[in-house]
C-alpha cells in the first residue's frame, strides 16, 4: 500500500503511531531550521515536519519541493506544540523520516486554495486542479451525498430504477434536440434525450408502476447559471395515482434530504399556489416566499384620477417595503432606473411613502390627493415608515416587472439568506400557451400532460382556458421540479395533438409507439423530475450549477479543457454521409 492513512483521518489520539502518507503539496514554509509541508487529498491536510538538526539531507529535499508536487511521507505523528483549531488534524503532525517524490508538477496557473486568484475561463480550462479546491471538493460529496439519499428514500419505498435509452427519436415539441447521425442508417439521425419522458410512460404501461432513475439530459438552448447542455434529473413515474399521492410522495423525499444532508426538519406540509395565484402575489410561476412583500393591484382605485399613465394601463400594481420610507431620491432614482433595463423593461417606477409622522409623499401629488394615496396605503396594510412602489403598463409584463423589483429589494433588505429555505407547490398551471408568431398553442409543459377532468370539455371550445394537472417544486425562487398527471388514454391524446396544431399523420409518425402502447392498458399516472444539479446547488449555497457539476460547459456550451465541440475528420464526415455547407452572410 502506499499509504497507511489519508491527510484528513489522524487526530490526538494517534500520536506516536508509525504512518505513510501520501498527496500534493498544498504549500511549504521554511523557518531557519524547520520546514514544513502542507499535505492534501480529498480527505483533508495534515501538516508534514522536517528537522534540519535531526536530518538535514531530508530537510533540504523537501525544500527543493514545489506546490502540488504529488509525494509519499513516512514518519510518526506527534502532538503540534501550536496547534490549529481550523483544522480536523489541526492537533498532530509528522515527523517525516522518509520522502519519496511519485511525481513533479508544473507551477500551477493559479493558487490551487479555498480563495484562488483564477478567474472562471482559467479554472474551467484546468479545471482537473480547480477540482483539488476544497469547495469544489465539498460540492462533489454533497452531491454524492444526495444521491445516495435520494436512492435509499425510492428504495424503501419499492420504487426500482431502469436505465432508459440515450439515443432515441427526435420530437419537435419542447427545447432543440441534440442529434447524433446513424452511420448505418445514412441520412438518418437519433436524437440524445430531453428526458426519458415517453419511455418512463412505456414502463407504467408494462407495470413498472414506480420508477426512477437518476438520468443525463440534454437540451440545445441558450445558457445561463442554472442551465447546462448536459443536466441531471431525479426522474420519477407511478401507477394508479392522483395528484395528491404524487405531491405527498415527492414532499416527502425533499424533506428526506433536507433532514438527512442539512440536518433540517421540515414538519409543515408545503405551501401549495395556483398557477394564478403565484403570477398575480408574486409576478412569477417560481414565487420566492422567503419573505412578504406581496404584490397588490391597484388598478381600480388609481384610476380616473387624470393621470394618463395610469388610465391608460390595462394594469396597475405594486408592492410595499417594509421599513423604507426614508429612501433618498437617488436610491429612488436608482430602482427606476433598475426597473427600465432592457431585460426587465419597465417604463417607470412610481412611489409613495408612508412617513413615520403618518404623512404622505409620493411621486404623483399633483394627481392625487392625499385621501386618494391613503386608499393605496390601505390596499396594502402600509404601517408608518413603509415604502409603496407602483408600476404601471400590460398585465403580465408589469407582473413580470414587480417580481423583479420585489427579488432586487429582497436582495436590497438582506432578507433572503441562503440559510432559509421555504419550499411549496405551484399547480393548476394553464395547459396550453398561445404563440402568435407560430399561431398556435404550445403545450406549457409537455403533450402529454393531462388536463383538469373538469376542463376537458374546453379544449374544443376554449383551449386556452384549460388546466392542467401540472405541479412545480419551487424552493427560494428556484424551480427545482416540475411533472404532472398523464394523458393514458389514446383518443385524449389524439386530441391533445390535434389543438397542439399535429395533424394525425404527424403525431402518428411522432409519437404513433405510445398511442399504440395506450391500447394495451395503460393504467392512470404521473410523475415528476427534479433538477438534481439545482437541488445540489441550492443545498450547497451557490449561484450556478457549474459549481456542482465535475466538468461543466461554459456559457457558450463549450468544454474549454477539452476543446470541445470541435471539427470532426473529412473521413468521419464522408463514413456519416454528411456534408457541411457554409452559411453566406
Amino acid at each position: 500500500m502506499y499509504r497507511t492513512h489519508t491527510c484528513g483521518e489522524l487526530r490526538i489520539q494517534d500520536v506516536n503511531k508509525h504512518v505513510i502518507l501520501c498527496g500534493w503539496i498544498q504549500r511549504s514554509r521554511d523557518l531557519g531550521g524547520m520546514t514544513f509541508i502542507d499535505l492534501r487529498d480529498r480527505y483533508g491536510i495534515t501538516q508534514l515536519v522536517f528537522n534540519m538538526e535531526t536530518n538535514a539531507g531530508l530537510c533540504r529535499e523537501a525544500r527543493k519541493m514545489g506546490r502540488e508536487f504529488v509525494i509519499q511521507a513516512e514518519g510518526s505523528v506527534a502532538e503540534r506544540s501550536n496547534k490549529n483549531p481550523k483544522m480536523p488534524t489541526g492537533d498532530i503532525e509528522i515527523m517525516v523520516e522518509k520522502l519519496v517524490v511519485l511525481n513533479e508538477s508544473l507551477t500551477p496557473p493559479f493558487t490551487i486554495e479555498t480563495e484562488t486568484d483564477g478567474g472562471d475561463e482559467l479554472r474551467m480550462k484546468y479545471r482537473y486542479l480547480d477540482l483539488r479546491r476544497e469547495p469544489l471538493r465539498n460540492n462533489l460529496w454533497l452531491r454524492h451525498r444526495m444521491a445516495f439519499e435520494a436512492r435509499h428514500y425510492f428504495n424503501a419505498r419499492q420504487f426500482i430504477e431502469i436505465e432508459t435509452p440515450v439515443l432515441i427519436k427526435s420530437t419537435p415539441e419542447g427545447a432543440r434536440d441534440y442529434v447524433v447521425p446513424s452511420r448505418i442508417n445514412p441520412g438518418q439521425f437519433y436524437a440524445l434525450p430531453q428526458s426519458p419522458q415517453t419511455f418512463k410512460q412505456l414502463l407504467m404501461v408494462a407495470g413498472y408502476d414506480r420508477y426512477v432513475q437518476i438520468v443525463k439530459c440534454f437540451r440545445d438552448e441558450d445558457l445561463r447559471a442554472d442551465r447546462q447542455p448536459e443536466f441531471t434529473q431525479i426522474d420519477c413515474e407511478m401507477s394508479f395515482v392522483g395528484q395528491d399521492d404524487i405531491l405527498t410522495m415527492f414532499e416527502g423525499m425533499i424533506k428526506h434530504l433536507f433532514k438527512t444532508i442539512k440536518g433540517i426538519e421540515l414538519k409543515d406540509s408545503f405551501l401549495r399556489l395556483s398557477y394564478e395565484e403565484a403570477m398575480e402575489q408574486y409576478g412569477n410561476d417560481k414565487p420566492d416566499i422567503r419573505f412578504e412583500m406581496k404584490i397588490a393591484e391597484l388598478t381600480a382605485i388609481a384610476r380616473g384620477k387624470g393621470f394618463g399613465v395610469v388610465d391608460s394601463a390595462p394594469y396597475t400594481g405594486g408592492i410595499c417595503v417594509k421599513g423604507c420610507s426614508s429612501y433618498s431620491r437617488k436610491q429612488l432614482d436608482e430602482l427606476t432606473e433598475f426597473v427600465k433595463r432592457p431585460q426587465i423593461g419597465a417604463k417607470g417606477l412610481l412611489y409613495v411613502k408612508y412617513e413615520t409622522d403618518q404623512s404622505i409623499k409620493s411621486s404623483v401629488d399633483k394627481f392625487y390627493a392625499t385621501d386618494d394615496l391613503k386608499k393605496w396605503v390601505d390596499c396594502f396594510n402600509a404601517q408608518p415608515g413603509d415604502l409603496i412602489l407602483v408600476m404601471a403598463g400590460e398585465k403580465l409584463p408589469t407582473l413580470r416587472a414587480l417580481s423583479e423589483l420585489r427579488l432586487e429589494m429582497g436582495n436590497r433588505l438582506n432578507i433572503r439568506s441562503k440559510e432559509v429555505f421555504k419550499p411549496l407547490w405551484v399547480i393548476d398551471f394553464p395547459l396550453l400557451e398561445w404563440d402568435d408568431e407560430a399561431n398556435r398553442f404550445f403545450a406549457m409543459h409537455h403533450p402529454f400532460t393531462s388536463p383538469k377532468q373538469e376542463d376537458i370539455s374546453l379544449l374544443d371550445a376554449d383551449p386556452g382556458k384549460v388546466r392542467a394537472n401540472a405541479y412545480d417544486c419551487v424552493i427560494n425562487g428556484v424551480e427545482v421540479g416540475g411533472g404532472s398527471v398523464r394523458i393514458h388514454n389514446e383518443n385524449l391524446q389524439k386530441k391533445m395533438f390535434r389543438v397542439l396544431g399535429f395533424s394525425d399523420e404527424e403525431a402518428e409518425r411522432q409519437f404513433g409507439f405510445l398511442m399504440h402502447a395506450f391500447r394495451y392498458g395503460a393504467p392512470p399516472h404521473g410523475g415528476i423530475a427534479f433538477g438534481f444539479d439545482r437541488l445540489v446547488s441550492l443545498f450547497a449555497g451557490e449561484d450556478s450549477i457549474r459549481d456542482v457539476i465535475a466538468f461543466p460547459k461554459n456559457n457558450a456550451a463549450r468544454d474549454v479543457m477539452i476543446d470541445t465541440p470541435s471539427e470532426i475528420s473529412d473521413d468521419q464526415m464522408k463514413e456519416l454521409s454528411i456534408r457541411i455547407e457554409r452559411m453566406k452572410d
